[in-house]
């Protein structure tokens, strides 16, 4: 990891809400980018919401007209990569980031909430409780990937180690995980979360059974299973391996509770995915991660803008797509040498 120059002329002490974090200076140049652009947004969502529903057209059709299910599965692979689009949309609207309205952000957060088959309140809860306690050791379960350290897992009973196995391999994290997640895991609030939270996914929920019935009526449950549940699939695993890649990874930082720093878990325990610029486009540009978290209200149609305005962030090693696959490898927290390790130490 690229070590972070701490000269006094480079460097400034802000008070946060915990405490005093040292910050270059160059980190207030993050507030020109805050400002969310409503033709921005709508024109994002111009791009993707009418591609996304003609090709679901187009996909009805090929079914209907008894064409090949691999004509129809071509059609559901850039969908899939559309509905990938539409979430980081909503994740703008959970960050109160995508509009410069509240009451927009809130109104679109629900309705593509229900294309992605998330209760927007509800995750905005876990999200946000993901953003103030990422890398923390004394902090974990919320909003991110279950980590365990190498000694909370030799410790562990036989059971608990199989589970955690099968939890971080591929098969469950990019197989199960996406239909876990969303067909079923969203479909229950978190615990220990207000009414109005709870609230929020029964009214989900009851969006989605209408939205059901209203395809059954159109289409046929059929032809509607055999289109959501693959495009949901393609779309959740490639959002969940974007989300894996940017939080577990090389050079990653984790902290017990003391010495956690607020501005070290932004920078350095979040990952540059440098994707190439289609899948930049339909990624909502999430790959300037390290970004996202050193000021989550830039919206995703500026991240990249942000990102090449300012050149210290540059010093951030990239991860490629090439080298993104060995992030799989990784699995638990050494604590002694502070960093990611595989299975092999222990």
């Amino acid at each position: 990891m690229t070590e972070i120059n701490h000269k006094k002329d480079e460097v400034k002490t802000v008070k946060t809400e915990s405490h005093n974090a040292v910050l270059p200076v160059w980190f207030s140049q993050l507030s020109s980018y805050r400002k969310a652009n409503n033709w921005r947004a709508s024109w994002q969502l111009i791009n993707t919401l009418i591609p996304y529903f003609t090709l679901w057209y187009l996909m009805i059709l090929t079914i209907q007209q008894g064409y090949s299910y691999l004509v129809t599965f071509l059609l559901i692979i850039p969908a899939a990569a559309f509905l990938v689009r539409i979430f980081i949309m909503f994740h703008d609207c959970v960050h109160g980031s995508f509009f410069s309205s509240k009451r927009l952000n809130n109104s679109f957060g629900y309705f593509l909430g229900l294309l992605v088959f998330t209760a927007f309140e509800d995750w905005r809860f876990s999200h946000l409780r993901h953003h103030a306690t990422f890398a923390n050791l004394d902090a974990r379960g919320m909003g991110d990937v279950w980590t365990l350290t190498v000694k909370e897992y030799k410790s562990s009973p036989k059971f608990i180690r199989w589970k955690y196995r099968f939890f971080r391999s591929s098969v469950a994290l990019l197989g199960f995980g996406a239909v876990f997640v969303f067909m079923l895991s969203n479909r229950f609030p978190t615990k220990r979360v207000k009414r109005n939270i709870k609230m929020s996914v029964i009214f989900t929920n009851l969006l989605v059974i209408l939205l059901i019935l209203l395809a059954h009526q159109i289409m046929g449950w059929q032809t509607y299973l055999l289109i959501q549940i693959p495009v949901l699939w393609l779309a959740g695993a490639a959002g969940i391996w974007l989300f894996y890649v940017q939080h577990q990874f090389k050079g990653v930082y984790w902290a017990r509770k003391n010495n956690w720093n607020r501005w070290r878990a932004a920078f350095e325990g979040c990952s540059f995915y440098q994707l190439p610029s289609v899948l930049r486009w339909f990624s909502g540009n999430i790959g300037y991660h390290q970004v996202h978290h050193l000021s989550a209200r830039i919206p995703n149609y500026f991240l990249k803008k942000c990102y090449d305005s300012i050149p210290e962030i540059h010093s951030k090693h990239p991860i490629t797509i090439k080298n993104s696959f060995s992030c799989l490898k990784l699995k638990l927290w050494d604590e002694t040498e502070h960093r990611l390790v595989g299975y092999r130490k222990v």
